[in-house]
């Protein structure tokens, strides 16, 4: 069923409150721009895509070491990583309502392509294009902002005492480099992974969860052998098509994933080479996932900035070098938005409109709902709890049980949270020992099974 893209966002937004999957921040204070809380639903999704990133770039492999980083780090690092001094964004206001906006974020919605632009260069084409704020009101001068959170450690707040929450998971990384390199004594290529949030003082959060100031990171750095630029890009495109299969195995489309080579112009200035991974919101296209070749420039600059010695010596040809590093980003909530809005569907089943979420088994927060077809019969509600414990043990929190309402509306509700299948205790069941219903969520067709075999039924459906 089309949607008009507006419309669509709301809906998606509305089911995500009312189902339990994302809140808005503090609402019941009138809420906090740029936050949001994850409900049940929502954590569950969460949880489990950070579960199979985890386990297809980190369990799976031989080549990678997890860390969990501080968030708070010394304000030295955010010094040498350019962070204190150019992690900005171009802020702009409006003369009338003193309502600030990011300058490049005006420019695009006035059809203008600002990327590669300097604050300078935005300013003189909003004043040429007369842009207007939303408000329709005239806008000042362009200049930089700071995104990153100040605060300060310790009783006294003074220079020394300044740090800041992290804009990003990397760093935490970087600075860990060595500790993994005494520990574990790896050879290249080898990676840092880390699933860790993050904080930016966003101008205008917009686009529900896509853009906020508090959000998650699953990120990789991969340390690689410099002295072979084929090399380097063999691991940089393996990554890159290892990215790909990941949001496979979530159960977005290709039709829907696009590729970005970006520009040399348009990279951060410490890539010598970037692949964004687009993907189709109800809001545009827009960056999903992220993969940089960032050289040897972030160990260089710590190298540089605290005196300590990180590189690497490579046994076989005696030599000591500073690897350099590819990174491949992803960020969670865009990933849980993505999820949602393509699962989001609309039809018409048994002559009535419905809404569903079409996730696949592999993602859905409810794997399988077990229902007793009457909630006023014992035998029936006993037979449903001994399969829904069998189940449970199995698959855990991803069973439920429902026994509110009649089968059609708890087929419906089931259907709504994406729930892929619904298993019913019925009298056959539990007189004539015929097994179980189970009824599949998108085409809404059931099948008769055994209740001893539900459990390899459902692993069958996770592949």
């Amino acid at each position: 069923m089309a949607h008009d893209k507006e419309t669509l966002m709301e809906k998606i937004v509305s089911l995500s409150k009312r189902k339990g999957f994302i809140y808005q921040g503090s609402e019941i204070y009138g809420g906090l721009a740029g936050t949001w809380d994850y409900g049940p639903l929502g954590l569950a999704l969460k949880n489990t895509i950070k579960s199979l990133w985890w386990k297809r770039f980190v369990d799976s492999r031989e080549d990678m070491y997890g860390v969990d980083a501080a968030i708070l780090m010394n304000q030295n690092v955010w010094k040498a990583s350019g962070h204190v001094g150019g992690f900005s964004d171009p802020l702009v206001d409006d003369l009338v309502t003193k309502k600030r906006y990011r300058a490049d974020h005006l420019l695009e919605d006035a059809g203008i392509n600002p990327l590669g632009m300097t604050p300078a260069q935005m300013d003189a084409l909003i004043k040429e294009k007369k842009v207007k704020s939303p408000d329709g009101n005239p806008l000042g001068e362009v200049r930089q902002f700071n995104m990153m959170f100040k605060t300060h450690v310790g009783a006294l707040q003074d220079e020394t005492s300044i740090s800041y929450l992290r804009p990003e998971t990397a760093q935490g990384m970087f600075v860990n480099f060595k500790n993994i390199i005494d520990s574990f004594h790896p050879t290249l290529p080898f990676g840092m992974a880390q699933i860790g949030k993050a904080f930016r003082n966003e101008i205008a959060p917009r686009d529900f969860n896509f853009r906020s100031r508090e959000f998650e990171q699953m990120e990789i750095e991969y340390f690689v052998d410099p002295r072979s630029e084929e090399g380097v890009m063999k691991v940089f495109d393996e990554l890159y098509t290892e990215q790909l299969a990941f949001l496979n195995d979530l159960g977005l489309p290709q039709s829907k994933v696009h590729t970005l080579e970006v520009p040399a112009a348009d990279r951060a200035h410490y890539s010598k080479r970037s692949v964004d991974t687009e993907f189709d919101f109800p809001f545009g296209k827009k960056e999903l996932l992220g993969l940089a070749y960032r050289t040897d420039y972030d160990l260089k600059a710590h190298i540089e900035a605290s005196g300590v010695d990180l590189s690497y010596f490579d046994e076989a040809t005696k030599q000591r070098f500073v690897p350099h590093c590819i990174e491949p980003t992803f960020g969670v909530d865009r990933l849980v938005l993505a999820v949602l809005s393509n699962a989001y569907t609309e039809d018409a089943l048994g002559g009535e409109t419905r809404t569903y979420l079409a996730f696949s088994p592999k993602i859905s927060p409810v794997l399988a709902a077990v229902f007793p077809l009457l909630k006023n019969k014992p035998q029936l509600i006993e037979e449903a709890r001994k399969v829904y414990s069998t189940l449970r043990k199995e698959f855990g929190a991803r069973i439920s049980f429902d026994d509110n309402g009649n089968i059609g509306k708890r087929y419906r509700r089931q259907d709504e949270i994406g729930t892929p299948y619904c298993i019913t205790v019925d009298f056959d069941t539990v007189e004539k020992g015929a097994g179980v219903t189970v009824r599949n969520r998108d085409t809404g067709t059931q099948e008769r099974i055994p209740v001893d075999e539900l459990v390899n039924f459902l692993k069958k459906a996770l592949g």
